[in-house]
């Protein structure tokens, strides 16, 4: 593919004018951002929403009767409101506002998993999955005696769905699986993981922390019964992050966390929780990261989810191919569905070596096991160099990387 093959239908250098951060040199050099897989630029838009907060509505939300606290009100719940919209929930009562991905599914596996959970009980996940998507359920296998059963990847970095679904027993109370790898690229098929789980009454978690930002989702469609994501990843704040669930299962389930402003009455007795979804948010939350969040999806919305999608598919595969054709790479991950990341290694250098010589040519790069060890495990890697890419990402921008490559491989040869 010609670098005239790489059109998609987003308008690039518009968006490239929006991120004040992209448009700067690093080492001399202009910057080259392909690390949005572990925190994505911001539009200007994003940064203005949270500094006018700051500027003119500070304020604490929610029982204030003054003025600024109706309006950070607004501001914070207009938030949920647009979340909600983002990824067609039912109800604004299924938005659950916490602190990222990490927390979304440690809430669900504390609060939904383990007053269920027992001796014999599984915990179903796969070897693809984020540390986030992990250590949860360790945790609440060792409170409880539940057992955390894993289902197989390829060497291609796919599930071995046909595998997992055989590990679908009775003795399974939830299934979480990752909607697109972090450390892969991989696209799950969910839709017949999500199927074959509800042919035997199995919940479904989807980490989405990587899927949201890359990818219209819509959580009705794809009928699962929780999604988390982040907001640092979809091109907003840090600290703030969503936990959709199905209103009838987050009604049932109790507050994991205890503080102001989850709930309705306290006597030293007892205490009364707040309705959903307050009942879930204790204490004082991110208002400006919320409000920020909030502004983020209003961006994504104005260039729409199906345009990133086209536009982030055709620059990936150009991606692949230019990497591919560099002497000594060898690719990590070769998923035929594919979304945003390339792994790969370069001969036998350190991946730290590596993303050092291409900082200093201005191109950054993540490096290392990506927060997902068993996938390094899997194929014998202690880590990799990921290039991952942004709506704000143009072709220039692979073939600066790839002559970076070229020129990191003759100072090792």
């Amino acid at each position: 593919m010609s670098q005239a093959q790489t059109k998609s239908p987003l308008n690039i250098e518009y968006c490239r004018d929006d991120f004040p951060c992209i448009n700067q040199e690093v080492n001399g050099h202009p910057l080259v951002f392909l690390d949005s897989a572990a925190s994505s630029q911001q539009p200007s838009t994003v940064i203005d929403a949270i500094a006018r907060y700051q500027r003119e509505d500070h304020a604490n939300v929610h029982r204030g009767v003054h003025t600024l606290s109706h309006r950070a009100t607004e501001l914070y719940e207009g938030a949920r409101d647009k979340v909600r919209d983002f990824i067609n929930a039912a109800s604004r009562n299924e938005i659950v506002l916490t602190s990222g991905t990490t927390e979304s599914i440690n809430l669900v596996a504390q609060s939904f998993c383990r007053p269920m959970l027992k001796s014999g009980d599984q915990v179903l996940i796969s070897w693809l999955e984020h540390h986030s998507n992990i250590v949860p359920w360790q945790l609440v296998c060792e409170q409880t005696g539940a057992e955390l059963v894993v289902a197989p990847i390829n060497d291609s970095g796919e599930i071995d769905v046909d595998a997992m679904i055989a590990m679908m027993t009775e003795q399974v109370k939830i299934l979480a699986v990752g909607h697109v790898s972090n450390a892969l690229g991989t696209i799950n098929p969910l839709p017949k993981i999500i199927a074959s789980a509800k042919n035997m009454g199995i919940p479904v978690l989807v980490d989405g922390a990587q899927g949201v930002p890359h990818m219209s989702v819509d959580v009705q469609s794809l009928d699962c019964d929780f999604y988390a994501f982040s907001g640092h990843k979809m091109l907003g704040p840090t600290g703030t992050g969503v936990l959709w669930g199905r209103e009838a299962l987050l009604e049932a389930m109790p507050p994991y966390k205890g503080g102001g402003d989850m709930i309705l009455e306290v006597s030293f007795d007892k205490t009364v929780f707040n309705e959903l979804p307050y009942k879930f948010e204790a204490g004082t939350p991110n208002i400006s990261g919320t409000i920020g969040l909030g502004a983020a999806v209003d961006y994504l919305q104005m260039v729409g989810m199906n345009n990133i999608y086209e536009h982030e598919k055709v620059l990936h595969t150009y991606m692949v191919e230019r990497i591919s054709a560099v002497d000594g790479i060898h690719l990590i991950g070769t998923a035929k569905n594919r979304a945003s990341v390339q792994s790969f290694r370069l001969n036998d250098i350190h991946p730290h070596d590596l993303g050092t010589i291409l900082d200093h040519q201005g191109i950054a790069v993540r490096t290392g096991h990506h927060c997902a060890m068993p996938v390094m495990q899997r194929f014998g890697l202690p880590g990799t160099t990921r290039a991952s890419l942004g709506l704000y990402n143009n072709a220039d921008d692979i073939n600066r990387l790839v002559d970076a490559l070229e020129k990191a491989r003759q100072i090792f040869t």
